[in-house]
């Protein structure tokens, strides 16, 4: 875990996970959900909760930001969400015609 600061023991942040794709079947549904980390947590340790492989993530946002750190390549795992932020996953996204990207 990262340490934001000396004083951030004990101290919880609420965010909201989106899932899309691949990774929703895996986790087992649900689109959205709400999440409570201890300050400091990383996307590491989300995917951690949902026992999501890095390896099967495409993408993750945070605010509609991407937040991956190259394309195609390894996934910022590293990040670091700050309460109240949205942080969406995705796996790979098919494509054809009828099939547009996700919108988070």
């Amino acid at each position: 875990m990262n340490m934001i600061g000396h004083n951030t023991s004990g101290i919880e942040i609420e965010i909201e996970v989106r899932v899309f794709n691949s990774i929703q079947r895996d986790v087992g549904g649900a689109v959205s959900r709400p999440m409570t980390l201890n300050a400091g947590s990383t996307v590491a340790d989300i995917f951690s909760r949902l026992k999501i492989r890095e390896h099967d993530v495409f993408l993750v946002w945070c605010n509609g930001r991407d937040v991956t750190r190259d394309m195609p390549g390894t996934i910022n795992t590293d990040y670091v969400p700050e309460h109240g932020d949205v942080i969406a996953i995705s796996g790979a996204v098919p494509y054809s015609w009828g099939f547009g990207s996700p919108i988070v």
